[in-house]
Order: C-alpha cells, then structure tokens, then sequence
C-alpha cells in the first residue's frame, strides 16, 4: 500500500516550521533544529511503526541548514515529498540526495529570499505603515502588523504545499528566467518605494553660516546656496553614503547607525548642524 503524508501531519509540520524555524538558534546549527522540528511530524507518519526508520529519516536533517526562512518554505516542502517518495520504496532518493538538494538550495534562496522579502517586501510595507502613522496615528503599526503576519502565513503555507506537489518544477521557476523577470521588476518598484520613503521622511540640513564682521546679516547661509542648486542635497548624500557603506564596504547596519551618532554629534559641536533644542 502506498504511504501517503496526512492532512494532519502535513499541517503540523508547516506549523512547527512556521512557528519553529528559528528553534535553538546558534550560529552552529542556525535552523537545522526548527527544519528537524519540522520534519517529525512527517516521520512519524511515514514511518509509525518503525522506530529505527523514524531515527534514520530524522539524522537526514541534522545536517547544517539555513536560508531565508519565508521562501525557504519551498525547500521544507519539497523535501517532505522527498521523503514520502523514500518511504515509498523510491531508489533514487536517499540521504545523499536530500541533503545535496538541500545545501544547493538554501544558498540561492537565501539571496532570492533576501532581496525579495528582507530587502523589498518589507520596506514597502513599512513605507505605507510609516505614512499611515503621520501625526502619531497608530494605524500604521497596526497595518504592519496585520499585513506582513497575513502576506508571511498564507505566502509560507503556498510555498510549502507548492513545494511538496511541484518537486523540483517550484525551484525552476524561483531560479529561471520567469523568476528573475519576477525578482527584476519586484526590486525596481522597491527602489522606488524606498527612494520615496527616503525623500519623504529623510531630511538633513546645515546651520553653518559666515557674517562679516559688524554686519548683521549672514552673506552666506550655506543651507540656502544648496537649496538653489540642488534642493534636498544633504538629504541625498547621506542616503547615498550609507547605501555605500553597507552595499560596498559590508559594514553592518549597527556600525552605519553609530557612525551617523557620531557625524551628528561633531555636527553639533562645531556648528553645522542645528538640532533645534532649548535649554
């Protein structure tokens, strides 16, 4: 009799990857526990009766894993139908075979992923969510919130079940030229939806000005030379240097961050920069 996986368990093992995939997160292992977590629920009801092929199945996915988590859903369906083939008597699918499609797959996933979801989902998401918040308005958390969790669960849950149906025809799509075109114009609209964030909530200006003596009026106001030139330029070369820092340089997010604290605060102190306080 064929061995097919249950409603059930198929469920459960998309909840605990959901839910679980950052499970025991080490730099060691990063999510090969929350894959394993994953995958039980399958073992068990492939193989129910069978203890040491349960324990054969699981050593499978102790293997290193790490990738990014939402579109690496595919991964984890793809390789549930893998192992559904395996408990079916398939010779050609082994540990060998799901461990090598496993490592060849989390790389280009993860920059797939990256780009799609951590670099252009999300900061569209938050460009709305940060809008809605003008004036103090909590909307705009409440829209992230709700969006990204229902885009993250129903997106992971296709991606699974498409994974598991489709094998390997999922990853031709995500990797070929139909899913670059797809990943080409995604990236291009989040370009824009950042740049427009970045104009619309970004805003840095100079106080340095120069008066002559005995005068009472500055002859140069430095903000203003550069608004009649290039409005917003300030603005754009901050932006621009920290897109530098982080995409050419590889300098962390939190370096960029502290590095920006310390141009402000010496901003300060000699004068460029006003920060509009009073004592």
């Amino acid at each position: 009799m064929e061995k097919k996986i249950s409603k059930k368990a198929f469920r459960k093992a998309f909840r605990n990857w959901y839910y679980g995939h950052l499970t025991c997160f080490s730099q060691e292992h990063m999510q090969t526990f929350g894959y394993m977590v994953a995958m039980l629920p399958i073992i068990r009801d492939l193989y129910p009766d069978d203890k040491e092929a349960q324990a054969r199945s699981m050593n499978t996915y102790r293997s290193f894993f790490n990738t990014e988590p939402q579109l690496g859903t595919v991964i984890v369906g793809i390789t549930a139908g893998l192992e559904e083939a395996r408990a079916n008597g398939s010779g050609d699918v082994d540990d060998e075979t799901i461990n090598g499609l496993r490592a060849g797959l989390m790389g280009p996933i993860a920059g797939i992923g990256d780009s799609l979801v951590v670099g252009t989902l999300i900061p569209i998401l938050l460009g709305v969510a940060m809008g809605m918040s003008t004036g103090g308005s909590p909307l705009g958390a409440i829209f992230y919130i709700i969006v990204w969790n229902l885009i993250a669960y129903f997106g992971m849950k296709l991606l699974f079940v498409k994974g598991y149906e489709m094998g390997g025809k999922a990853v031709d799509f995500l990797v070929g030229p139909q899913g670059l075109a797809l990943r080409e114009s995604i990236t291009m609209l989040g370009g824009i939806v950042i740049g427009a964030v970045a104009a619309s909530w970004v805003s840095v200006k100079t106080a340095f000005s120069m008066t002559a003596s005995g005068a009472d009026e500055p002859f140069l106001v430095l903000q203003n030379t550069l608004d009649g030139v290039y409005p917003g330029f300030l603005t754009a070369a901050f932006i621009i240097l920290c897109w530098w820092l982080m995409a050419k340089k590889k300098m962390s997010p939190l370096k960029v961050m502290l590095l920006l604290v310390v141009v402000a605060f010496l901003g300060v102190l000699v004068g460029f920069f006003d920060p509009g306080l009073n004592y």
